[in-house]
This record gives C-alpha cells, sequence and structure tokens, in this order.
C-alpha cells in the first residue's frame, strides 16, 4: 500500500477524528498540512474543488468525508480493528448525530464567544458554512447560555453511556463511536474558555477523555501539498470498477454525475464532476483526471451527500 497522506490543518476539530485513529492504530503516515481557508490548490485538483477538510490520500485514490476515510482505514489496516466491538452500524448510526446536532453545538461554543478577536474571512466563512448565508456569529454569542443548556445534557448522555459500559462507550475496547464523539469533546475542550467548568460535571466523560488522548497520533512526517499532488501524478488509481445492481438512482459505472454535501444550498458548496468508477449502497467513486494531478479517483459516503446525473 502507499502512504497514508492526510491533508489537514491542526485546530480542525473534525481531522480529530482520523488523527486519533491513526493513534488507535499506531500508524505511520504523512502529514500534509492544509491552510484553514479553502484556498488549496493542490488539494483542490486532487478533489475537484471538494471544500472541507480532512482528505486523505493513498496515492491516487482521494478519500472525503470522514465517514468514508475512517471506513478506509479499517479495511487498508485491519488490526486493531475500529469496529471489534460488533457496533459498527450503531456507530455509523451514531455519526449521524455528533456530525450534525453535537457538533454545531460545539461550534458555536467555540467561534461565537471569540469571534470578534479572529479573521473575518474566518469567521464568515465558518458562518455561511455551518450556519447558512443568514447565520449569525454574534447573535449566538449572546445565545451562548442557551447552547450550553443545549450541550450540557448531551454530555450527560455520553456520561450515562460510560458508567453503564465500563472504559469506552461499548465496553472495554475503543470502537469507532469513541472516534465520532472524541472529535466534539476534543473540540469542547481546547476552545471554550469554561469548559472545564461544564465537563467537571461528567467524571466518567474526564476519565474517558484521558484514554482517548492517551491514543496520541500515531508517527507523522510532513510533506507539502505541491509533493502530495506530485504522488497522485505518479500514481495510478487502484479502485477497480463495480456497481450496485439495486440502486435506487440507476447508478452505473461510466455515467457523469457531480457529488455534493446535502448541506451545499446552505453552505455555498460546489459539486465534484467525474465518471463513476465504483457505486455502492455506501460509497460512490467518481475517476477523475486533471493535468495537476493525472488520473484521480475521488471517493465519497453516500450517506450525506446527494448525487446528480450530468444530464438532470
Amino acid at each position: 500500500m502507499a502512504d497514508i497522506i492526510l491533508h489537514h490543518y491542526p485546530p480542525s476539530p473534525v481531522s480529530e477524528k482520523i488523527r486519533v485513529a491513526f493513534g488507535i492504530k499506531n500508524l505511520n503516515w504523512k502529514s500534509a498540512e492544509q491552510n484553514r481557508l479553502p484556498d488549496r490548490p493542490e488539494l483542490f485538483a486532487m478533489t475537484g474543488g471538494y471544500r472541507r477538510i480532512p482528505v486523505m490520500q493513498i496515492g491516487a485514490d482521494i478519500y472525503c468525508d470522514t465517514q468514508c476515510i475512517l471506513q478506509e482505514i479499517d479495511k487498508q489496516i485491519p488490526e486493531p480493528r475500529l469496529n471489534s466491538t460488533g457496533d459498527n452500524g450503531l456507530s455509523l448510526a451514531l455519526s449521524r448525530w455528533t456530525d450534525s446536532e453535537f457538533f454545531e453545538l460545539g461550534v458555536r461554543t467555540a467561534f461565537a464567544p471569540v469571534a470578534d478577536t479572529l479573521p473575518p474571512e474566518l469567521v464568515a466563512d465558518r458562518t455561511r458554512l455551518y450556519f447558512g448565508p443568514d447565520g449569525d456569529m454574534a447573535a449566538e454569542a449572546k445565545d451562548i447560555p442557551h447552547t450550553l443548556s443545549q450541550l450540557r445534557p448531551k454530555m450527560g448522555w455520553l456520561n450515562q453511556q460510560l458508567e453503564s459500559r465500563g472504559q469506552f462507550l461499548h465496553g472495554d475496547q475503543v470502537s469507532m463511536s469513541d472516534v465520532y464523539a472524541w472529535f466534539v469533546v476534543w473540540f469542547f475542550s481546547n476552545r471554550f474558555a469554561e469548559a472545564a467548568n461544564t465537563l467537571a460535571e461528567f467524571p466518567a466523560v474526564l476519565d474517558w477523555t484521558k484514554r482517548m488522548e492517551a491514543f496520541g497520533h500515531g508517527t507523522s512526517t510532513d510533506i507539502s501539498a505541491q509533493d502530495a499532488l506530485a504522488v497522485a501524478l505518479a500514481a495510478t488509481p487502484t479502485t477497480a470498477e463495480s456497481q450496485d445492481p439495486n440502486d435506487p438512482q440507476g447508478l452505473k459505472p461510466g455515467m457523469q454525475v457531480s457529488v455534493a454535501p446535502l448541506a451545499a444550498p446552505k453552505s455555498g458548496e460546489s459539486g465534484v464532476t467525474g465518471t463513476i468508477r465504483t457505486v455502492s449502497m455506501e460509497r460512490i467513486a467518481l475517476a477523475r483526471n486533471q493535468a495537476e494531478c493525472g488520473d484521480v479517483v475521488v471517493h465519497f459516503p453516500r450517506v450525506g451527500y446527494r448525487v446528480t446525473p450530468a444530464n438532470v
């Protein structure tokens, strides 16, 4: 297998999911640090304009969205498994909550109280991305007591689960659920000034936090965005063509489509266009070619994304 390259930036909470997964598996990986704002020409050449972070690259195969990335990590490096508890389906269902409502509360507490100290262009970008074109970070700052009233019981849910199950959310083995919940707690803990006061009420969460931190991030070495682009150009995608005869949209290899997050109308994100290489119940992968990177295959999950045929 080619080297794993993670395109991310250190403060990125969503990237923390992948970094801690690397730590659980004790992986060696390459770190391609990207800009916090979507000015990422080398990465955009490979992804076709997908603006979210993180992105994982293995040669000329490009994996977007942490759903897709985490499943591919477990496929490529099966031991220790992230789904060894047998709760993988439940973990994926939990991710729909952690990535939406739970994370949005974390964003409000992390950004809103300090928005006036951050670069205006960063605040404007994150406000549009998470709260839509009518989002108002100043209003969110005034509403922090309410936000905490919503976040607090959800921390309590984690605490109850940990008290009943033990070391981790599904028992004594770490699982995908821990990874999905961890990134929000990590973000809140590191970015909200009063986080310690909130978390003091939840001792099981605090103990779990220490166990999650102990995994670390594996061993990383730096690689520039330009060198990562050169890796893609020198490689050949390894994804084989396959199809799903039961696909509700009738998608098949060879079709021209666009893939975009369901939130794109609100967040202003663009879709990625390409030719279907493989399609299944959980994933779609598009073959693309661009001069800077040559032939690549870009992978997306189906959940959370809309696939639109080119002729629609």
